[in-house]
């Protein structure tokens, strides 16, 4: 809204109205903004949550200060989303595809989150949400994000193509630029459903590849794969983070660092100049979504706070499968899918130990007749809690991991 306002102003040279052009400068006025939202109302909704006796109930699995956490407040996701929202309308270009991608999926989730978490305080129903109703909103979410960048004439990828004797007839030389080495090129946009592969020299995968076998009717099957592919993301790394979310700070802090590299990843890609510099997709008004991103860091920063063990809040579902779901889309949305196994490897890493601590458990039961185990118990953070870790100093490994998680994702702009 200010962004839009500003902007209006700036045709009758009001003084500062140009600096909302500047995404730094606006990035920088997001991550504040939401820094402060998150720490006023936090405290506020925090008291109101214990004065309606919002409180976590916490099952006995024999963990050291568990039952200390019971009645701690719960549904603290309110906090996040509200943090992200606000300045994202305030200081963003509202009419940006990408953003307004972020802002529905930001609702949607956070409505699938907040009714599973009403149902366990307010029904007393320990389930939650049945499976399948949230499986249901995560497949529909993932249509509507994996059609819109599929169809939208807004979502499109700017590259540099080489010309060489083989396609020089195919520009003409109005069209044609001449790199620092020499090498003549044209600048070509296109829609084709592209993404980046880490570590791999001409690093982009086209999903049409996934249907070689339809021939000359590939393109008319691509978008089912490119919207299936997007809902198994989505679900994946939403369920993931909600996995995670079991130790003081433990999600949220891994978010804000995962949500820092998409941060720049974004930059990057949005930048001409620079995305040309590392040989990466163009993709043009992505650079909006930085804005995104610093309320998204500044959000969980500031909901850290009183997450922070000992916490005073729990986000629950709400802030969860939210904070997983925004990952995904964001990194599908930039072309980093295929850097989510690295970016994202703690919730990777326990998603993974739920899965085959499960699977294990029933093929040695049904083997032996008694059940075996990998870990002392699933998801990973509670299998360091069983073997007497100290609650703060496994958060912080694992932000320490998810740090160096981050930093490999950045060089991988760079190795090929």
């Amino acid at each position: 809204m200010l962004y839009h306002l500003f902007t209006y102003l700036d045709q009758f040279d009001i003084p500062g109205a140009g600096m909302f052009y500047y995404l730094s400068f606006r990035a920088l006025f997001t991550v504040i903004t939401s820094l402060v939202i998150s720490m006023i109302i936090g405290k506020r909704i925090i008291h109101m949550l214990r004065r309606r006796q919002i409180g976590e109930s916490v099952r006995e699995l024999g963990l050291d200060g568990q039952s200390q956490k019971a009645g701690t407040p719960t549904m603290g996701g309110i906090i996040i989303l509200a943090s992200i929202i606000i300045p994202v309308l305030l200081f963003a270009d509202l009419s940006n595809i990408y953003i307004i991608l972020m802002l529905i999926s930001t609702f949607w989730l956070g409505m699938i989150g907040f009714l599973d978490d009403y149902i366990k305080v307010f029904r007393k129903n320990k389930e939650g949400l049945r499976a399948k109703f949230k499986v249901v909103g995560q497949i529909g979410l993932g249509l509507i994000v994996g059609l819109t960048l599929y169809l939208s004439d807004d979502v499109v990828i700017r590259e540099r193509v080489p010309v060489t004797q083989e396609n020089f007839k195919e520009y003409s030389t109005r069209e044609m630029n001449v790199d620092d080495s020499g090498q003549l090129y044209v600048t070509s946009e296109h829609k084709q459903p592209l993404t980046t592969i880490p570590f791999v020299k001409n690093n982009e995968f086209d999903y049409r590849w996934l249907v070689w076998f339809a021939g000359a009717h590939a393109d008319k099957l691509v978008w089912i794969v490119f919207v299936l592919a997007v809902i198994f993301i989505v679900t994946a790394v939403s369920n993931g983070a909600n996995l995670t979310d079991g130790l003081d700070g433990l999600a949220t802090g891994s978010a804000a660092i995962i949500g820092t590299t998409l941060g720049i990843l974004a930059w990057l890609s949005g930048n001409a100049i620079y995305s040309n510099y590392l040989s990466i997709m163009h993709i043009p008004e992505s650079g909006e979504l930085v804005i995104y991103a610093g309320a998204f860091v500044g959000a969980t920063i500031g909901f850290l706070w009183y997450n922070a063990y000992p916490a005073q809040v729990f986000m629950g579902d709400t802030g969860s499968l939210s904070l997983g779901g925004i990952i995904a889309i964001f990194a599908v949305i930039i072309r980093k899918e295929l850097l989510i196994p690295i970016l994202c490897g703690i919730y990777v890493a326990e998603s993974l130990s739920v899965i085959f601590q499960v699977s294990h458990f029933k093929r040695t039961r049904k083997k032996y007749g008694e059940g075996r185990r990998i870990f002392l118990m699933a998801p990973l953070h509670h299998h360091y809690q069983k073997k007497g870790y100290p609650e703060p100093k496994i958060v912080i490994r694992f932000w320490i991991v998810g740090i160096m998680l981050a930093v490999i994702s950045i060089v991988t702009l760079k190795i090929r």
